[in-house]
């Protein structure tokens, strides 16, 4: 019977191709690729912060005594200004949501303005990381005495003022990783951008483009969520 439901089907449908899996183009599966090996990787930083953080439990800083700082007014604001920085990434998510429904709508002026204000989000938000690199690296004015008399202020990837010399490196290397996606993201946004005030992408009819850098965009914003819970809050 089998046999006889399979003879049934044309050989034509059965081997000539032409139909994507889920029914998404070659560009949008590569992408889902990249992500999900991508978020290994995250992944794989992550395991290690927190089996980092368990193994130092009574020496890791807490993320508000370290991070209290906001642009020109001093400290005594805890995870102030990270929080800042997260509510602006994910409003940029909220951004580029906008510009791929226009994009569905072929709808360039409003395409080009959401992913102009995701572009200046996605900046704002590397400026206010610079800041705070900047910030943890010079560190507080008290600085830390040593055993021997010598202060010293901040944390580089040789000593910490704030704790365990794991915790400087952990934030060197997981921020400085996100921020670098987050860097990457902004450049092809930008491509993107111009493309679309070219109307490329009106030539082609479609602006499946824009949805594959939103993508990106979406788990760049997602990660970050992630490294703020983990490695400031908890």
């Amino acid at each position: 019977m089998a046999s006889e439901a399979t003879q049934s089907i044309d050989n034509t449908a059965l081997w000539d191709g032409g139909r994507s899996p889920f029914g998404m183009s070659y560009g949008k599966n590569m992408m889902w690729f990249f992500l999900v090996s991508d978020a290994l990787t995250f992944g794989g930083l992550l395991i290690a912060l927190g089996f980092a953080r368990f193994k130092f439990a009574g020496e890791w800083p807490m993320g508000e005594e370290v991070f209290q700082s906001l642009p020109f007014l001093g400290n005594g604001f805890p995870l102030v200004y990270v929080a800042l920085m997260t509510f602006i990434l994910i409003i940029s998510s909220v951004t580029m949501v906008l510009a791929v429904e226009a994009g569905h709508r072929n709808d360039k002026k409003t395409v080009a303005k959401w992913l102009a204000l995701t572009v200046l989000f996605g900046i704002f938000f590397l400026g206010s990381q610079a800041w705070e690199w900047s910030h943890f690296i010079h560190g507080t004015e008290a600085g830390l005495t040593l055993a021997d008399g010598s202060v010293i202020h901040g944390a580089n990837m040789s000593f910490n003022e704030y704790g365990p010399q794991l915790y400087a490196n952990f934030f060197f290397f997981v921020t400085g990783f996100h921020g670098f996606h987050v860097f990457t993201g902004v450049l092809f946004n930008i491509i993107i951008l111009i493309m679309v005030l070219r109307g490329v992408f009106e030539k082609r009819k479609h602006y499946e483009m824009v949805e594959k850098v939103g993508l990106y965009w979406h788990f760049v914003d997602l990660v970050w969520v992630f490294v703020f819970t983990i490695f400031y809050l908890v």
